[in-house]
């Protein structure tokens, strides 16, 4: 069993329960991350055990050498990869990047949702038939 100390916000002062050859933590970090958390951190270190024993081989130093120490061959240029017997697509229509600012999809509100039927209106004096951008009536002016 292991005690959470409390924080300064109120938190923690939680326990856990620690099976460590199930390799088990009731917060649930160890399990879903296959990595000890810092329960088992703590146990450890109370008990003078060795973390590593926790840790799985994968991310051991070996496995890591072991991964790097083939040799890696650069991918050749277009001009020298073999013809294959289908179609390559490298850029389908769907695919690329459209030019602009990306409009954001946001929810609107009830009370936003506009009449398809009634005309567009000026946003400036609220009269139909035109929008801001062509509005013929002449705005305050600045004296």
């Amino acid at each position: 069993m292991v005690k959470s100390p409390i924080r300064v916000s109120g938190t923690g002062n939680n326990v856990y329960t620690l099976r460590l050859n199930n390799k088990f933590c009731s917060y649930g970090k160890w399990q879903t991350y296959t990595l000890p958390c810092s329960h088992v951190l703590a146990v450890c270190r109370e008990n003078g055990s060795r973390t590593d024993a926790y840790v799985p081989e994968i991310y051991s130093r070996q496995t890591y050498i072991k991964t790097y120490q083939a040799n890696f061959h650069p991918v050749l240029r277009e001009n020298f990869w073999r013809d294959v017997p289908f179609n390559l697509t490298f850029y389908p229509s769907n695919m690329k990047k459209e030019r602009g600012r990306k409009q954001g999809k946001r929810f609107q509100e009830e009370m936003e949702y506009r009449n398809p039927d009634s005309p567009p209106r000026c946003g400036r004096y609220r009269m139909p038939g035109h929008n801001r951008k062509n509005c013929n009536n002449p705005g305050p002016s600045n004296v």
